[in-house]
């Protein structure tokens, strides 16, 4: 075997664990990461235990996190693992986007606050510019 048989090795991939309890969101979340290079899904979670647990678990580079959760609210998630989420990209994509619940956000490490309804495609460039990133710093 010369040296051009060889296996490349796997891309390093940006690891995101969802947390969103809408379905329909989920799967269009699951969508948009499938279209990003370099990118795949861990984990999702639709209440903030089951959150809390997973990200504790599949130690995601990024979370993609909805602020109400069908138990519990991202908020609590960001609570809970705070001290344990330093080198974990958090971004929150929700219908709840007043100014107080994204300063809230920000004070609690979010790099990123989105609204489902209109933000949907910056939240996606955001995410394609980390995984980018990501594979660049783990390459080198």
């Amino acid at each position: 075997m010369d040296r051009f048989d060889l296996p490349l090795p796997a891309e390093p991939a940006m690891r995101v664990f969802l947390v969103e309890d809408s379905p329909l969101v989920c799967e269009r979340l699951q969508a948009m990461l499938a279209g990003i290079e370099g990118t795949r899904a861990v984990g999702i979670a639709a209440t903030a235990r089951e959150a809390i647990e997973g990200i504790r678990s599949e130690h995601p580079d990024v979370v993609v996190l909805d602020l109400r959760l069908a138990e519990g609210s991202g908020f609590d998630v960001l609570r809970a693992l705070q001290a344990q989420t330093s080198g974990i990209a958090v971004y929150m994509l929700s219908n709840t986007t007043d100014a107080p619940y994204r300063r809230a956000a920000e004070r609690l490490g979010v790099r990123g606050y989105y609204d489902k309804s209109t933000e949907f495609e910056r939240m996606r460039d955001a995410l394609a510019d980390r995984a980018r990133r990501i594979r660049a710093d783990r390459m080198h």
